[in-house]
């Protein structure tokens, strides 16, 4: 008995090097021994310092925020196709300052909704990001926002 325990907290302690977490010391039993009520102890006896951030590898930053839809002199001669070869529709944005399908939110704004950058804006706006939305009333009530953008990992 005393050996399968040994050779379990062996496997333990490997594992907590491994996972970066603390083990309690092995403890030597008897075979009339509760071994549930062992392990139990064990357990709370073992602190897990795990880390999980949520937040690795996002990235926010402000910028100012203004809207477009799809007419002629807003866009080049195709103004319903993005410039990732898509066709337009909700939940699209066009920067410059992004790879091609960045995924983004705008919480200020628009909270937890995700966008995705398949659009390219003229070269000049270097800062900036434009949502598209369906008509240019839309677009214009929009107007120019300065706000935080989350960029996804």
């Amino acid at each position: 008995m005393n050996i399968i325990l040994n050779k379990l907290m062996h496997g333990m302690i490997s594992l907590a090097l491994l996972a970066n977490i603390s083990v309690a010391q092995p403890v030597i039993v008897s075979a009339e021994s509760d071994l549930g009520a062992l392990y139990e102890a064990e357990i709370r006896e073992t602190s897990f310092v795990a880390t999980s951030p949520l937040n690795e590898g996002v990235k926010r930053m402000t910028v100012d925020i203004t809207a477009y839809s799809s007419t002629p002199d807003q866009t080049d001669d195709t103004p319903f196709i993005t410039a990732s070869g898509a066709h337009v529709r909700d939940g699209i944005v066009a920067a410059n300052f992004l790879p091609l399908h960045t995924k983004v939110k705008i919480p200020e704004l628009f909270g937890e909704k995700v966008f995705e950058v398949e659009d390219r804006m003229n070269r000049r706006y270097t800062h900036r990001m434009d949502i598209w939305m369906a008509d240019r009333a839309s677009a214009r009530k929009f107007g120019l926002k300065h706000a935080e953008i989350v960029v996804l990992p």
